[in-house]
C-alpha cells in the first residue's frame, strides 16, 4: 500500500476482499503507522455478513458495493444467493452509516462515501427499477449510483432465454428515464457499448 501511494495512485482498491478482511485490517493498521494517507476502497458484491462490515468501521473510506437483485427468485436462479436483497441492503446501510455522504477532492476524486453499482440485465428492467427506487427512498441523493450497461451473455447465459442477449437501446432509455423520474441526481449511466466481450480474457489455463 505504501509503495502504491509513492507511485501517486488515488486510492487502494480492495476487490472482492471478504475472505481476507481480518488480515486486511491488520495491514491497514501497519500501513497507516507508516504514512498511508490515501483512501481505502472496499469493492464488494454486497452479499456480506453484516458483522464483517462492522469490523471494517474506521478502516474503509469508500464503499463500492454492487446491488444486483431485488427479486429473491432471480438472485437464486442466477447467483444461488438466497435472501440477496435483504442481506445486501443491510450491509449497504451499515456502509453508509460508517462513511456518510460523499466527499470529493479538488480534482473530483472521491475521498469518502458510498457508490452503489447496478448491472442492468436484459428482460429484467423491473428488477432495476425496484433497485433504483430502494436507493432513492433509503438514501435520497446521499450516495452515488453507477448504472452499468456492459452486460453480455457468456457461458450458460447464452442458453437462457432471458439473458442470451445484451440490453437493448429501448431498455437502456427506459432505465435512464426512470432515474430522471425518481430525481436521482448523483448517478452515472454507462454508455451502451457494442464490443464488451472483446475486453474479456481467454481463460484457457495456458501458462498456468
Amino acid at each position: 500500500m505504501i509503495e502504491q501511494q509513492s507511485r501517486g495512485v488515488n486510492n487502494i482498491n480492495l476487490v472482492t476482499p471478504t475472505m481476507y478482511v481480518y488480515q486486511i485490517i491488520e495491514a491497514i493498521k501497519i500501513a497507516r503507522k507508516n504514512g498511508l494517507k490515501i483512501p481505502i476502497i472496499y469493492n464488494t458484491n454486497s452479499y456480506e455478513n453484516i458483522s464483517t462490515i462492522r469490523a471494517l468501521n474506521g478502516y474503509i473510506d469508500v464503499y463500492l458495493p454492487d446491488l444486483k437483485y431485488y427479486s429473491d427468485e432471480i438472485a437464486i436462479k442466477y447467483s444461488k444467493a438466497p435472501n440477496y436483497f435483504k442481506i445486501s441492503t443491510e450491509a449497504i446501510k451499515e456502509m453508509y452509516k460508517q462513511v456518510g455522504e460523499p466527499i470529493f477532492d479538488e480534482n473530483g476524486i472521491i475521498k469518502k462515501g458510498v457508490i452503489i453499482r447496478h448491472l442492468i440485465l436484459p428482460n429484467h428492467i423491473q428488477n432495476t427499477e425496484h433497485i433504483l427506487k430502494w436507493i432513492k427512498d433509503t438514501f435520497d441523493n446521499k450516495v452515488y449510483v453507477s448504472m452499468m450497461a456492459q452486460y453480455f451473455p457468456t457461458y450458460k447465459a447464452k442458453n437462457d432465454d432471458k439473458l442470451n442477449r445484451k440490453i437493448s437501446t429501448r431498455e437502456y432509455k427506459k432505465v435512464e428515464n426512470y432515474m430522471y423520474t425518481l430525481g436521482i441526481e448523483n448517478g452515472y449511466m454507462q454508455d451502451l457499448g457494442k464490443h464488451e466481450e472483446e475486453f474479456v480474457p481467454i481463460f484457457d489455463l495456458r501458462n498456468v
